[in-house]
Order: structure tokens, then C-alpha cells, then sequence
């Protein structure tokens, strides 16, 4: 049969294993071999197989389906090795070892400063070659310069990256390869350009290399309005922004901008946002964090070239929630993501608390969902943990935080998000497809009943190693089925034979997997086994013995910091790099002021260079800096702190001297004047150096050295001179640091005697006290006084903005001295100023203008004052925060410096100057000034005065001889027992201060009759008197000497004065002897409730359970069987008798008795005339201010306003008011009382009974007034009620209606004559009809109907019958309504009635 499923015979399969090799191969290449050669490694494992199965002949029994399927396998498979074999005759041409040979070589390049540079090569060789790249033949460490070179190399591809170059790039650049068989190497040059700078070419000269042909110009890029150093902190947003000038402006033409950090280009995200619009670029960091922290650079590229400028951000921690818990990690990264498996990254942070750092949890969240789950219960302490568990296909970020004994931190910003996939699925998604479609498919069948275990993994090593997990990797199987395979790790404890299952519930899916719960310092073995659908394979080779616990040290300590001086508010530091580190993260930067033990930090994310500029310092203050590194294990040890450092500006050389002028001119000799550098270095301006050259139509001389020592003003007379030659002139300023820059040069100047005869202009202007409205002026004579000598001087003045014809004079007078204090300056604004010699010939030309001066006080800047110490010693202090090296105080007098001691010592500590008047009199008034050098113009100045000489000489006199002031003068207190108390309080004395007490001039010493204290803490002073005799009246005195100082305060006690308190004495000391058995804290009194009741109370105190407490009315005692006994209660101390509702029976005198063995005490309530009285008044307080407000009711009489209250005593006065006006009582106006209801009616109301009412309730004093206003709606609505309810009783009153004389029921005989009578009512006369069972009746034969006198209707029925039973109904009816009267009429027959009986009793 020749069907697909006959059996056609056996086949023998010889090459097998080809395929699985093959593929083994493909997949390898794929996962990035190990530095074993794969090709090597290949062909053996090929050799080896086919040898093994080619004796190992099997028989299989296969069909003809299988059979044409696995021809086809192997005619497509030996086309595969073919293709394999010529690759690898071109990567191994002998297939045997062989040196290295270039395959592609590095190219050279050239580009732009601030570029990139990649270099790329391809190298073959065996054993596989060592890659190393060479600059100009030294050896490139791209570790040790991580920021600057990146080397890369993968499948034989190797590169070399070079970051943001510059002109020391430019080099040749080798890349040898080496190995056992030999080397080669290939050579590339690299050439950097930079933009030419210099004098601007003109337009015959050659182009340089910027021009741009596109527009025909060279565009020239200026950054203005730059952005500083910045500080930001977590959460906040933070922006930074240039102003960029192109020169010049082409029409549609835009420039590229881009920022970056760290040399990486940023690009816009939900955290950074770029902006550029036309004039200014922005970037804008949207809450911050500490990965944002770094160096960012503005680069702005045009078709000439570029221009860039960079400054430092610093992101500082947010406040943490609980105080010492670290701050959050940073930089949480994910790498080595896999089907099930992800490590997970992070950097250390600069602050760990008030302890160290325990470890780390890290949390995962599924993108799309908001829920964080913590992925490992033990805190971590390395900064990197594998995350298993992970589902294939889904999403996931991360993020970190730390944890010390104090606390957990806040979460670090969230990791990129990361997919759990196939690293090579991921590659092909990367990459998209391969080639174009070529518009073949090929259909393979497969057998569903035919399964393949797979086989052994290989390559098991362990990749991480800590005390807390262990992570293994392995290669998948070569033998794997047609399905995906899972893996089972298994383990071995060291010295037993037992593999133990990790993972028995849950194999994983990817080729990786973290171990936990290990042992520290025992050693394991590892291995795995694949499993799939049909089974589980063979194991794989074991790893070897592997000991837990952290393979990776931390880090050494960082070599010794140098700080040095930057500017005043930062501070450069240097330190050496730890030794033998491996896996560098960077380093920390701390600070702390001396005399402190706090250290902050200087950076938040670590850096990896060895050099780092502190910002942010506080001008002035003296630090030590320290340094630690950081690794994925932890911190180093801290270095050693730095030599102390002074945070302030670092000297340079000064500006350029300004200016320069020729004030005079003779035959052989020019004098010159120039205006000192605005930038003066941090440091004096030591003197000035001329240079000179000569000057003969267009041609120029060499410029040549006029004064060897350096000049110390800043005007010099030029000598030696010819004598009608041009002279060309320029000057340079030195400090300490160096010489400046020459200025620029004057214009050509003839030397040739001048014929002025006024006085040429001042030199020398400065500055001094600059403040937001004033500044003082100080200038030199003219080097040239003309004809006579200056008289005086005139300053001119205006605004910086304005021009030549802003000039005013500041003053009218000349001015006899040589500086002037300008005032009424606008803060904010800049002037300019000069100043105008004269002598008698005139005014001469003025001097160069000084300025622009911004009126505006410095921060920091103190004014000179005056002190006068304790010994009266009077001095004037002046004190600098911006002291820097080499800063002196410099003091004047009418600013000219004091150089004579006799009247001033200058003492000078720090940053503070003391000048001290030796023997202050009339010869030191005036104005004196002191000057801060080597500072940006720190100086102050104070006038003394005449009267001001005085009042400080009225000061130091009382510090001379100082008097102890007294807070309170001596007084008197009466104390508890009746003792008296002298007292007083200095407001400050020492403790050396001494009191004597004196009693009518005679001091008080060791007397049991006084007591004395005196608390120096507080300054009290005090005597006590237990009591007050005869013989104390005088005078009390303290006498108190402290050192130098004395004080006095006395107290007259004599007369009535002396009596009184005697008095009162004896009183507090019967009061006590009172009080120590039971006595009353508050005697009897009253008190009404808000319900009016009367309460009579009193508090006692000091009882026993056998004091007598007794209450009596009238001397009569209430005894216990009393009816009054039960209105007496006792809650502990509170005593209180309950009246209740007042009378005048209650009137009497009441009492409380108080006795027991210590002695008795009782208190009395009179409640009779005044006392009967006073209750009353209190208990018509209370019920007038219970009443409520006015309300008004209708009635049909009229309207009736009332008020309710709690209670009503017949004594209660009320009064009604009318307009003001006491209504009388009368028929229609009355008021009065129904039980808590206070009235006023008013009967038949017109139209003048509207208006304002008032009711006067009397409470004891003036009365309480409840008024409402019967007008408008009020009154309206309740008249409206008035007429509704007088008219409804007018209608009540004349409705028509049955009064009486009808029965409910009428029973008569059969034949009887039936006549009723109802007697009706209604004004007027109602209409009246008759109605049996609803049906009216008229008159006739056997009805008669009647109504007489309009009050009286009946109804006569002759001989009634049956037929006559029913419901009758009388009705009346008016205009004002109607009723009906009813009843039931029951005619019975009484034979009828005897039959029904008899019935009834024969039933019975």
C-alpha cells in the first residue's frame, strides 16, 4: 500500500545531531558567548557528536510522512552548514589559530569642538584577540575617564567613544589587538577644529573656516543674561534660560539649540521641557529630583560655528517626614530584564540619617495600575537586587527606598519602565524585520503525538554573589523540542551528596534566577534541569563550589581633600581617588562650619571625577571639607577632613586702569592722570606701571617702560620728553596677584607747553558709603593749579541714562574741602559724577566722569557706632562680614587718614575695628570714617557733634560711677498670718553684690525678729515681720553695693499709715487662727436659679465627720423634723438652703453655725428690709431677661401683644409704652398677667394703635425693655387677622342652626298622631324645609308643616304608620350657613311585636 502512513522500511540516522548543532550555534551567537572561542568550541562539539552517534546506530520505525519531511530537513540543513562553513573560512581563514587581522579598520575623522567622535573596528583572530585603544602611544583608561572615553566591544566589534571634544582631542588614535599567535594594529586621526577668534577679518581677507556660503556671512553667536549657579529642592519645578544674540539676522534662519547634563543631550520628557523662541531658550525641570542634580550646558550651534555656556544645578533633599530617617535613593535603573526576571539598580544617598543605612526595600508596579508591592521582606544592603516573579509580556517600574533604625525614607523617583520579555525577542523588536518579503512561505507539519525532552542547560555559572541571594545563568538547551522550555534549579550543600529542588512548585521561564535564604559562609553547589510537556531533562553540569556572602568590598577611603578659595560663596575641592575599587559609583562631597559637628552635603548625586566645586556656602565662614566613595556595597570610610578654609573670593589680577588724561604739558615733561581699575582683584591695588611709544603720523613705536617702581597714586608726571613729539600712552595696575592688562591707549599727545591759567580737573575721583540715597565724593588736587592755587571745588552730578546735557551742579557754594556727601539719591539708580577745580583765574575743565555709581546699599553692610563700656570708656566700632585675605581697616578723620595716636587708639579683632577716644574733648569733633581694603568698597563714616560729645560724655560719666537701678522701688505686703513683707527687685546684679538692712538708721543684724532673703538670680531682695508692734514704725532701708555700683530704696512707715497696716496685720492673724477649725471659705449669701428659685449658700472648709452644722431662722434652730430641714442640702463644701419661690413669709434673719473641738464659726444672712430687697431685685432680673421677645396674636376683639416668662412674682412691676408714651388703662387698651404670659390687648384697633410698643419689665435697676414695631407688615397682617376672625364670630354668632326640642329617636305606635317641634336660630330668619330620608316634604293631608314666630318649626303626622319609619331632618338655612337637625322615627305595631315573642320563646 503506498499510503502516508505505510510503512516503507527502516532508516539509519547517521547526522542526526546536525540540525541541533547548527541551531546551537545560531542561538549562541545570538546570546553573546564567553570569551571561549565559539567557533572552536563549535566545530569540536560537531566532531565529537557525529563521532558518537555514528556508532551509536539506532534503528526507528518512521512512516512516509516523517520520512519525506526529514529528507527535506537535511537537504535544507547542508545548505546551512555550507553558509555556516564560508563564514567561518572568512572570520578563520586556516580554521586552525591565527593572529589578529583587521577586518574594517578605524577611519579618521574630523569635527567641530563640543562634538562626539565614535571609532569602529572590526578584528578576526584565534584564540579570540584583547582589544586596546592607544592616544599618541599612551594607553586610553576609559575607567579611570569615564567622562570622557566609552569603550565598547561585542561579536568582534569593537569602538572607542570620545565625549564632548575639545583642541587637545586631536590626535592619532591606535587600536592593537593582541593574542598568542601574534598582534596587529591600525592607526586613525582624529583632527578637532576650532573656531578662529581675534580681530575681525575685513572683507578682502581670506574667509575663515565659519564663513557661511549658504548666507554669504559669519554668523556671530553672543549668550547675555546667562543663568547662575542654581539650588532647587525635590518637588519643586525649576527653570533656566539664556538670552541668545545672532549676528547678524538672516530672515527665517534659526540656530539649534540643545541642552545637556553631563555632557548627554536631554531630551524633552514629562520632566523636562524645552522652549526656544527666537531670543531666549528655556529648559524647564518639572518637579525635581536628584538625578536632575549636575552640570548643564546650553550649547547654541549655527552654520559658523557654536557658542555654549554651563553652570551647575544643585537639588537639594526634600524635608523628610520623620526626623533622622534617610533621604530617598536615586538613579533606579533596570538591566538583564527577562520573561520572569529584572535587576534592579540604585545609588546610594548623600544622607543617611541620624544613623546608617540598614538596607533597602524595593517596590514594583505594573504600568496602567497604581498599586506598589513591596518585592523583598529584609532589607537589601547592596544597591542592586534581582526581582523574580515577574509576568511575561506585562510592564513594570520601579522604584527604591532606604531604611535605618529610625525609619523608612520617601520612595526615589520611579525607574524607566521595563518589559518582561525574551532578551532576543526584544532584539527583533528593536531591530524590525530583517529582509523584505520575498513572497515565499514555507508549511512544515508536525506530529502532536510526538514530544522531545529537552536537554541539558550549559554554561551554569554564578553571575552575583552576596550574604543575601545568590544569582546563576545558564544557556538554554540545544535540545529543546518544538515548544518552550521552563527550568527547575536545584542545590547541593558542601561535603553531602543531596540536590535539593529550590523551585519544585514554579519552574521559570527565563534562562536566570535569584536564590535567597542561604547561609553566610556556607557553600553551595548549583545546577538545572529544563523541563517542557514531555518531561524533565537531564541536569547540567554543577557550578563548583560557591561560598555566600558579598564578593564585592566597599569602597577605600578617598585620599586627603584640598579646599581652596573660588568665590565668596564657593570653595574648589581636590582629593585622591580610592584605591583598588571595583564598580565605582562616585563620591560624596561634605561640609561643615568649624566649631560644629554638623556636616552637610555638597552634592546629592555622586560624582566620579576627583574634583567638585562646593556652591551655596555662607561668605566668610570657615570649613573643612570630606570626601567618601560609594559603590553598589556601600560607603567608604570618610576621608580625612581638609585643612579649614575661609569661603571668599580667590585673588586675581585687577581690571584695567580707565581713563587715562593729560592734565598738563611742558617742554620735556606731560603730566598724566588715570582712574583705578573698577575691578580691583580681592586685593589692594599695589601701583601702577606707564608705558610709553612714540607716534610720527600713522606709524607706531614699540611700547616701552616709563617707571620701573610702581607708581602709588594714580596721576605720574612723564619726563624727559621731546619737545613737539607725539606720545602715545597706557597703563597697567598691579596687586599682589600680578599685573593687569595694559588700558587702552589715549590718542596721540604733543608734547608742547600749555598757556592755561586755571587750574586743570581734580583727579582721583572715588566713592565711599554708597547707600540707597547717598554716597560721599572724595577727590585730589589737580596735578596743575594754574596761575594761583585752588580756592575750591565744584561736584557735578547726573543720572547714568542721561547725557552731556544732564550735567548739574550738587552744590552752589565752592568747596573748601576735597570730599562732598551728595544726598537725595533714588535708590536703584546710577549717576555719574566729576568735580571742577577753581582758583582766582576761574573754574577749570572737569574731571573725567566717575561712574556709573548704583545707588543702592550692599548687603551686609554695617554703619559705624558708638559704644560706651562699662568702665565709660567711649569708642566708635565698625564691623565687615566681607573680610577677605589681606583686608585692612583704615580709619580718618574729615577723610584724611589718622596717622597721629594721641587722640585714638585703633584696636582690630577679625572682622570688627574699635577706635578709642583717649581723652574725648572739643578737638575731635568732626566726621570720622573708616575704610575696609581689599573689599568692594565696604566703608561707613560718623560725625560727632558738639551735642553729641556731651550726651556721651553724660554716659560714660554714669558707667563711671554707676548707680544699681531698681525695678521696683522697696514696698509692703501683708502675707498669711499677718506677717509683713519688705520687698524689692534690682533689674541686674552680680554675684558679688552685698544688701544691708537698716531699720530707722540702724543696720539689722542677727535679729529673730526679721527674716531677710535675697535671690540673686532674680534680684529680689526681701524682710519678713511676723508682726507689727509699736515700736516698727520708721523708716526701712536697703543699702545695696555691687562692686562700684550702689543703690538705695527706703520705705516711711509712721502715722495713720503705719496704723492702717498694723490693722490689717492683726486681722490676716485672727483671720488664720480662724481658719484652723471649720470655718466658712464664703459666707451665706443668695443666688436665684434660672427657674427663680431662691437659693441661700455658702462654701466651708476644714471639716470633720463630727462637726456641728446648724441652720436657724429667727434664732429658732431648724431641726431635722422640720419642714424646712428638707430644703437644706450639702454637696461637699457647698452648703445652700432652698427657698424656692420667694414670699414675704420667707423674710427672716438666717444663720449657720459651724462647731466642733478646734473651735466655731458661723455666718448670718439677713433677709429682711434691704436683704429681702437685694433678692427681690435679683429675682426680678432674673424673670425680666427670661422674657422673650414681643410676639402679637389676632383675635375677634382685636390684637393682643405678649411676652412669656419663667415665672411671675404679683410684686413685678410692667409698664406698656406707646410712642414712647405710657399707655393708660382702659375698656379698650389693657394689660395684664395669665400665669407666665405678660399681655397688652387692644380692642377694635384703628389706624392710630400702629406704632412702636414697649414693655418696661422692672430688674432691680433700670428694667428690661422688650420693644416690637406694630407698623408696616406686621401690622397689616395682624389687622387683616382681626377682621377675619371678628367676621367669622359675627357668622359663628348668626349662622341659622337647630337649637333644640328634636329627640335622636322617636318610637310610636302604630296609628298614633305624631307631632315634634325644633326651636331654630339665625339672624336673620333662616329658611326652613323638612326631609325624610333625603327627600324634602311639603305640606299636605298627611303632613303638616309649620314655622311660626321665625323660632319654632314642627311637623304633624295624623295616624302614623309603618310606612312612616325613616330618617327625618329638620333644616335651617341664611346667608351665614345652615344645619340640620336629625332624628329616627320608628312606628312598630304591637300585635306584631306579641307574635314575634311567642315565636321566639317556642324556638326557645
Amino acid at each position: 500500500m503506498d499510503t502516508d502512513k505505510e510503512v516503507i522500511g527502516y532508516v539509519i540516522p547517521v547526522f542526526r545531531a546536525n540540525h541541533e548543532v547548527v541551531r546551537g550555534l545560531m542561538e549562541a551567537q545570538e546570546e553573546e558567548v564567553t570569551e571561549e572561542g565559539i567557533h572552536y568550541v563549535a566545530m569540536r562539539n560537531l566532531f565529537v557528536r557525529e563521532a558518537r552517534e555514528a556508532v551509536d546506530v539506532k534503528v526507528e520505525k518512521k512512516t512516509r510522512s516523517t520520512h519525506i519531511r526529514e529528507s527535506a530537513g537535511r537537504m535544507e540543513l547542508s545548505k546551512t552548514v555550507e553558509e555556516w562553513a564560508e563564514f567561518r573560512k572568512k572570520m578563520n581563514p586556516d580554521s586552525l589559530t591565527h593572529p589578529p587581522e583587521f577586518i574594517v579598520k578605524p577611519r579618521g575623522q574630523t569635527v567641530w569642538e563640543g562634538r562626539t567622535v565614535r571609532l569602529h573596528c572590526t578584528v578576526a583572530g584565534w584564540p579570540k584577540p584583547r582589544i586596546a585603544w592607544y592616544k599618541n602611544n599612551v594607553l586610553i583608561d576609559a575607567k579611570a575617564h569615564s567622562e570622557k572615553y566609552t569603550i565598547e566591544s561585542s561579536f568582534n566589534m569593537h569602538s572607542l567613544e570620545v565625549k564632548n571634544c575639545d583642541f587637545m582631542d586631536t590626535a592619532q588614535y591606535h587600536a592593537s589587538a593582541l593574542n598568542v599567535k601574534g598582534e596587529a594594529s591600525s592607526v586613525a586621526t582624529v583632527v578637532v577644529k576650532r573656531f578662529q577668534e581675534g580681530e575681525q577679518a575685513g572683507p578682502l581677507d581670506p574667509k575663515p573656516h565659519g564663513f557661511c556660503a549658504e548666507h554669504g556671512v559669519t554668523f556671530e553667536t553672543t549668550i547675555i543674561d546667562k543663568f547662575e549657579v542654581a539650588f532647587g529642592r525635590e518637588g519643586e519645578t525649576l527653570s533656566l534660560g539664556c538670552t541668545v544674540i545672532i549676528y547678524p539676522t538672516v530672515k527665517k534662519y534659526q540656530p539649534e539649540v540643545v541642552w545637556s547634563r553631563n555632557s548627554v543631550p536631554l531630551k524633552p520628557s514629562k520632566w523636562v521641557h524645552t522652549h526656544w523662541s527666537g531670543e531666549r531658550a528655556t529648559l524647564t525641570l518639572v518637579h525635581l529630583n536628584k538625578e536632575d542634580e549636575g552640570m548643564y550646558t546650553l550649547r547654541v550651534n549655527t552654520k559658523s560655528g557654536f557658542d555654549t555656556y554651563s553652570a551647575y544645578v544643585y537639588v537639594r533633599d526634600a524635608d523628610v517626614e520623620v526626623e533622622g530617617v534617610p533621604v530617598a535613593p536615586l538613579d533606579v535603573r533596570c538591566h538583564d530584564a527577562n520573561k520572569d526576571y529584572v535587576v534592579v539598580t540604585w545609588k546610594q544617598p548623600a544622607v543617611e540619617g541620624s544613623s546608617s543605612i540598614l538596607g533597602y526595600f524595593i517596590d514594583r508596579c505594573e504600568v496602567g495600575t497604581h498599586h506598589w508591592a513591596q518585592c523583598n521582606d529584609v532589607p537589601v544592603k547592596y544597591a542592586r537586587f534581582p526581582v523574580t516573579g515577574l509576568v511575561e509580556g506585562r510592564s513594570y517600574v520601579f522604584r527604591v527606598r532606604a531604611v535605618n533604625q529610625e525609619g523608612v525614607s520617601r520612595p526615589s523617583r520611579v525607574s524607566d519602565a521595563v518589559v518582561a520579555m525574551d532578551p532576543s525577542d526584544r532584539a527583533r523588536l528593536r531591530a524590525g524585520p530583517s529582509a523584505p518579503w520575498t513572497g515565499m512561505i514555507k508549511f512544515t507539519e508536525e506530529d502532536p503525538t510526538v514530544g522531545v525532552v529537552p536537554g541539558e542547560p550549559s554554561d551554569v555559572v554564578v553571575t552575583e554573589a552576596t550574604k543575601s541571594y545568590v544569582v546563576l545563568a545558564w544557556k538554554p538547551p540545544v535540545q529543546r523540542g518544538h515548544e518552550g522550555v521552563m527550568y527547575f534549579i536545584e542545590k547541593c550543600i558542601s561535603g553531602t551528596d543531596t540536590w535539593q529542588r529550590v523551585n519544585s512548585g514554579m519552574p521559570v521561564k527565563s534562562p536566570r534566577f535569584a536564590l535567597f535564604d542561604l547561609a553566610e559562609g556556607k557553600s553551595y553547589s548549583f545546577r538545572v534541569r529544563c523541563c517542557n510537556s514531555s518531561g524533565v531533562g537531564e541536569a547540567s553540569a554543577s557550578t563548583g563550589e560557591i561560598t555566600v556572602g558579598d564578593k564585592l568590598d566597599l569602597p577605600s577611603s578617598p585620599g586627603n581633600p584640598v579646599a581652596t578659595r573660588n568665590t565668596d560663596t564657593s570653595v574648589v575641592v581636590f582629593w585622591g581617588a580610592s584605591k583598588d575599587v571595583k564598580y565605582l559609583v562616585g563620591y560624596y562631597v561634605e561640609y561643615s562650619e568649624v566649631g560644629t559637628d554638623v556636616w552637610v552635603p555638597c552634592n546629592n548625586k555622586p560624582v566620579k571625577q576627583t574634583r567638585f566645586v562646593c556652591h551655596g556656602l555662607t561668605t566668610r565662614s570657615n570649613c573643612v571639607f570630606r570626601v567618601k566613595a560609594v559603590n553598589a556595597a556601600g560607603y567608604s570610610q570618610s576621608s580625612s577632613s581638609s585643612e579649614a578654609v575661609v569661603v571668599q573670593a580667590a585673588i586675581s589680577v585687577p581690571g584695567r586702569a580707565t581713563g587715562v588724561t593729560l592734565l598738563e604739558a611742558v617742554k620735556d615733561y606731560m603730566m598724566l592722570a588715570w582712574t583705578e581699575p573698577a575691578s580691583k582683584g580681592g586685593a589692594d591695588i599695589r601701583g601702577y606701571f606707564v608705558d610709553y611709544r612714540t607716534v610720527k603720523g600713522d606709524v607706531v613705536g614699540k611700547w616701552h617702560e616709563m617707571n620701573l617702581k610702581a607708581l602709588t597714586t594714580t596721576s605720574y608726571k612723564a619726563e624727559n620728553l621731546k619737545e613737539n613729539v607725539f606720545y602715545q600712552f597706557q597703563v597697567r595696575a598691579m596687586n599682589m596677584a600680578g599685573v593687569s592688562e595694559a588700558s587702552l591707549p589715549t590718542s596721540a599727545l604733543e608734547c608742547k607747553e600749555w598757556t592755561i591759567t586755571v587750574a586743570g580737573p581734580p583727579v582721583g575721583l572715588h566713592v565711599l558709603e554708597v547707600r540707597d540715597t547717598s554716597a560721599v565724593v572724595l577727590w585730589e588736587r589737580p596735578a596743575f593749579d594754574g596761575r594761583t592755587p585752588v580756592s575750591g571745588y565744584y561736584l557735578d552730578i547726573k543720572e547714568a541714562s542721561a547725557g552731556e546735557k544732564g550735567w548739574k551742579a550738587a552744590h552752589e557754594k565752592a568747596n573748601k574741602t576735597k570730599y562732598m556727601k551728595v544726598t537725595g539719591l533714588k535708590s536703584g539708580a546710577s549717576y555719574d559724577f566729576r568735580v571742577r577745580a577753581q582758583n582766582l583765574a576761574g573754574v577749570g575743565k572737569p574731571s573725567a566722569a566717575l561712574g556709573p555709581i548704583l545707588a543702592r546699599t550692599r548687603p551686609g553692610t554695617n554703619e559705624i557706632h558708638v559704644d560706651v563700656d562699662d568702665d565709660g570708656v567711649i569708642s566708635m566700632i565698625f564691623e565687615c562680614s566681607e573680610m577677605k585675605q589681606g583686608s585692612e581697616f583704615v580709619w580718618s578723620k574729615n577723610y584724611q587718614t589718622i596717622t597721629d595716636s594721641s587722640r585714638l587708639t585703633l584696636v582690630t579683632e577679625q572682622g570688627r575695628s574699635r577706635a578709642i577716644f583717649n581723652s574725648p574733648s572739643m578737638e575731635d569733633l568732626g566726621t570720622f570714617s573708616c575704610v575696609v581694603t581689599n573689599t568692594d568698597g565696604f566703608s561707613s563714616s560718623y560725625t560727632l557733634t558738639e551735642e553729641g560729645l556731651k550726651r556721651l560724655l553724660d554716659i560714660s560719666h554714669d558707667h563711671k560711677f554707676p548707680v544699681i537701678p531698681f525695678k521696683h522701688e522697696m514696698a509692703i505686703e501683708l502675707l498669711e498670718k499677718g506677717r509683713v513683707r519688705f520687698w524689692t527687685q534690682v533689674e541686674k546684679c552680680t554675684s558679688a553684690c552685698q544688701v544691708d538692712y537698716v531699720f530707722n538708721d540702724v543696720i539689722i543684724t542677727g535679729e529673730e525678729k526679721y527674716t531677710v532673703n535675697f535671690n540673686k538670680s532674680t534680684g529680689i531682695i526681701e524682710m519678713f515681720m511676723d508682726s507689727l508692734e509699736l515700736s516698727d514704725e520708721g523708716t526701712f532701708t536697703f543699702n545695696l553695693v555691687d562692686g562700684k555700683a550702689k543703690g538705695t530704696t527706703s520705705l516711711v512707715l509712721i502715722g495713720d499709715e503705719f496704723r492702717e497696716l498694723q490693722k490689717k496685720s492683726e486681722f490676716e492673724r485672727a483671720e488664720w487662727v480662724r481658719k484652723q477649725g471649720p470655718h466658712f471659705v464664703e459666707y451665706l449669701g443668695f443666688t436665684v436659679t434660672p427657674e427663680c428659685n431662691v437659693l441661700l449658700k455658702c462654701k466651708i472648709a476644714n471639716i470633720r465627720p463630727d462637726t456641728q452644722i446648724t441652720w436657724s431662722k429667727d434664732g429658732i434652730e431648724i431641726a431635722e423634723d422640720d419642714e424646712d430641714a428638707q430644703k437644706i442640702e450639702r454637696n461637699d463644701s457647698d452648703l445652700t438652703f432652698n427657698i424656692g419661690k420667694i414670699c414675704k413669709a420667707d423674710a427672716g434673719t438666717y444663720q449657720v453655725l459651724l462647731r466642733d473641738d478646734r473651735g466655731k464659726d458661723k455666718s448670718v444672712f439677713n433677709l429682711t428690709d434691704a436683704g429681702y430687697q437685694a433678692v427681690m431685685n435679683e429675682l426680678f432680673r432674673v424673670i425680666a431677661n427670661s422674657s422673650c421677645d414681643i410676639k402679637v396674636i389676632s383675635t375677634e376683639h382685636g390684637i393682643i401683644l405678649y411676652s412669656m416668662i419663667t415665672y411671675h412674682n404679683e410684686e413685678l412691676r410692667v409698664g406698656w409704652l406707646h410712642k414712647e408714651a405710657k399707655i393708660a388703662a382702659s375698656e379698650r387698651v389693657k394689660s395684664g398677667v395669665t400665669g407666665e404670659q405678660l399681655w397688652l390687648k387692644i380692642n377694635e384697633p384703628t389706624e392710630k394703635d400702629k406704632g412702636k410698643y414697649t414693655m418696661d419689665i422692672f430688674d432691680g435697676k433700670d428694667g428690661v425693655k422688650r420693644v416690637f414695631d406694630l407698623t408696616g407688615k406686621a401690622w397689616e397682617e395682624a389687622f387683616e387677622e382681626f377682621q377675619r376672625l371678628k367676621a367669622a364670630a359675627i357668622a359663628e354668632r348668626n349662622r341659622a342652626r337647630v337649637v333644640g326640642g328634636l329627640p335622636d329617636v322617636v318610637a310610636i305606635q302604630e296609628g298614633k298622631s305624631l307631632n315634634l317641634t325644633g326651636n331654630v336660630w339665625g339672624e336673620p330668619a333662616p329658611q326652613v324645609s323638612w326631609t325624610k330620608n333625603d327627600k324634602e316634604l311639603v305640606s299636605d293631608e298627611r303632613y303638616q308643616l309649620k314655622f311660626e314666630h321665625g323660632k319654632f318649626a314642627s311637623i304633624t303626622i295624623a295616624a302614623v304608620t309603618t310606612a312612616d319609619s325613616g330618617k327625618y331632618a329638620l333644616l335651617v338655612k341664611n346667608k351665614y350657613g345652615k344645619e340640620a337637625g336629625e332624628f329616627t322615627v320608628s312606628v312598630y305595631n304591637p300585635e306584631d311585636e306579641e307574635n314575634k315573642e311567642n315565636k321566639e320563646g317556642k324556638k326557645g
